[in-house]
């Protein structure tokens, strides 16, 4: 199981793209990666928007998943 960070996100988005290029994928599919792509960097900027509004520190799970590489 890979670990969820930015650059998994983008790696998948990009395999979606190219798949649906290919004509590997069915656009019905990709929809529904980019929806869920759609909703995890929604929560990630409300997360953040949060932080600097409250003055507080932005959440670990956040900086984790802007800084994982794999």
């Amino acid at each position: 199981m890979q670990i969820l960070s930015a650059v998994n996100l983008k790696d998948a988005l990009w395999t979606t793209l190219n798949e649906i290029k290919d004509d590997k994928m069915q656009p019905n599919q990709a929809d529904a990666i980019a929806a869920q792509a759609r909703e995890i960097l929604r929560t990630i900027k409300v997360q953040l928007q949060i932080a600097g509004h409250t003055k507080r520190s932005v959440p670990l799970d956040v900086i984790e998943f802007a800084e994982k590489t794999a």
